[in-house]
């Protein structure tokens, strides 16, 4: 095979032992290994270097031997969108060409970044843009993280020379695994990106900051608290079955009960780790005093709270915002039952970067699934 034709191997979504394992292949010695393993460790995240010959305490013959065998790559940021209110949308294009959004919300006192985990989506929620385009393929680790590292390079956040990160304020304070598809259908890439970015010695994301969302999967629920331990967000948005069987269809397989017995258990449930349910408010559908009182009754017990968004339209939906009203009282009937019942304001919805409105813009996502591992 001809030099052109090598495909060399991403360094970015490796952990340090599959580090280890690719520095072995490259002739490294052991006695040098685990100096190296971190040396390339920090250079990638904590400094965010793009270019082995920018790593200025590597010895020129081994810079040259990563450059000639490896790369690191995060996706390309194809189309990046700034809202009115400062929401940045970015698309990126991964391997094969697929597409995914990722959403960066600057607030005062912290950022959150909205990160996919699949292309497309296999779930179809009625009132969900992301839901009417079909599932494509899961992303990979160096995918999930690299959307991370991508939005750290367009808001400049990596330390500059001479400083170190946690002397500087953080842009992107928090995670938010609630962009395109569903977490728990990709868990084993989720959990590994996830390990990289919780690395007090790298990207160093706490796992309070970092919030996963799942519509219930029940199986991966234990999972995700056992082996990630971050924060837990339910998709619940509504109170009985017969309606979130219409406007969640995985209610089908793991009706209400069985989500919430699943979150009763769920391991790093605390007052201080609570449970959020994040509820779309729908005018005429799932907003009533009665939706209200009974969803007060559905989650007792459990540490929670409760996000309330008002929905975000989209071309062609069907659904129509709760009036401020409607949502205002819904709102205080859950407060005055001891939860909290914070209303999300919609961020970005001028570039389609609100909660609900993520979906690739370009026709190849159509084609038929493509597995990358």
């Amino acid at each position: 095979m001809s030099q052109i034709d090598v495909v060399k191997e991403n360094l970015i979504g490796l952990n340090r032992p599959e580090l280890s394992e690719t520095l072995i292949r490259l002739g490294v010695p052991k006695s040098k290994l685990k100096m190296r393993v971190e040396q390339l460790w920090n250079w990638i995240y904590v400094r965010g270097c793009r270019d082995f010959w920018d790593m200025s305490n590597l010895a020129k013959e081994f810079r040259d031997l990563l450059a000639q065998n490896l790369t690191l790559e995060v996706p390309d940021c194809k189309v990046r969108k700034i809202s009115v209110d400062g929401t940045r949308k970015y698309l990126f294009k991964g391997d094969n060409g697929h597409e995914f959004e990722t959403v960066y919300i600057p607030e005062e006192g912290r950022g959150t970044l909205c990160v996919s985990s699949q292309v497309g989506c296999t779930l179809n929620c009625t009132f969900c843009h992301t839901g009417t385009q079909a599932w494509v393929r899961n992303l990979t680790i160096a995918e999930i993280v690299g959307q991370i590292m991508a939005v750290r390079d367009d808001l400049n956040e990596w330390p500059k020379e001479g400083s170190t990160y946690k002397s500087e304020q953080r842009l992107i304070s928090n995670v938010v695994l609630m962009g395109m598809g569903e977490p728990l259908y990709n868990f084993e890439n989720v959990r590994d990106a996830m390990k990289i970015v919780m690395d007090g010695d790298g990207l160093s994301i706490s796992r309070r900051r970092i919030t996963l969302s799942t519509a219930g999967v029940v199986p991966g629920i234990k999972r995700a608290g056992e082996e990630i331990g971050c924060r837990l967000a339910i998709s619940f948005h509504a109170t009985t079955d017969e309606i979130r069987d219409k406007i969640v269809p995985i209610n089908r397989k793991w009706n209400i009960a069985t989500l919430l017995d699943a979150l009763r258990n769920y391991p790093r449930v605390t007052n201080s780790d609570r449970i959020t349910f994040e509820y779309v408010m729908l005018k005429n559908l799932n907003d009533s005093d009665e939706d209200a009182h009974r969803l007060v009754s559905l989650i007792r017990n459990i540490p929670s709270k409760v996000n309330l968004i008002p929905f975000n339209s989209w071309p062609g939906s069907n659904f129509e915002r709760s009036t401020p009203e409607r949502i205002a009282n819904f709102a205080q009937i859950i407060y005055n039952s001891g939860y909290p019942s914070p209303v999300r304001t919609p961020r970005g919805e001028d570039i389609m970067a609100a909660c609900g409105q993520l979906k690739s813009e370009t026709e190849r996502l159509r084609r038929k699934p493509v597995s990358v591992k």
